[in-house]
């Protein structure tokens, strides 16, 4: 092998470790963005939650999960009492129960670790459950979204591209 084809292979190596890098840490990087307006300072407003990459014509557009050892589901794949809280929270309101959209406080710490007030839960309602029930919608202030089936005791993160 070449002196060239070392160099070569060297900066492929470089861009594959940079692009895995980039893939895990997410949007970690402190964004400024506003998130109920979607704006950044000098930016202009994209709605909260809207994913920030920019996808190739035709592509489905870029979604990166907030926390890769978290894992995802399809939005699709949720029952459709979660598209209608979902639709409720885009909607900002009103929602069917006092205690919709207070501060998740994230005491089970399996959600990626922030400030008090980062994160904000909804209720999904429960078929045939005369309270309400188990189910719930986490919500981050940079616009991820998790699942939750079991009352917390698991989540996973919402993919909003199926």
């Amino acid at each position: 092998m070449t002196s060239r084809n070392h160099v070569i292979v060297a900066v492929l190596v470089v861009c594959a470790i940079l692009a895995a890098a980039a893939y895990a840490l997410g949007d970690r990087t402190g964004s400024t963005r506003n998130p109920t307006t979607g704006a950044t300072p000098g930016g202009t407003p994209t709605p909260a939650g809207t994913p920030t990459g920019t996808p190739r014509s035709g592509a489905s557009p870029v979604w990166l999960p907030s926390d890769p050892a978290i894992a995802d589901v399809c939005r699709t794949r949720l029952p459709a009492q979660a598209g209608t809280t979902l639709g409720l929270i885009a909607a900002g309101g009103p929602y069917p129960y006092r205690s919709d959209g207070v501060v998740f406080e994230n005491r089970e710490g399996l959600l990626p670790r922030h400030t008090t007030g980062y994160y904000h839960e909804y209720t999904v309602a429960t078929p045939g459950s005369d309270d309400r029930g188990t189910r719930r919608i986490v919500t981050g202030t940079s616009g991820e979204r998790y699942w939750s089936a079991d009352h917390y005791a698991s989540f996973r993160e919402i993919d909003p591209r199926c």
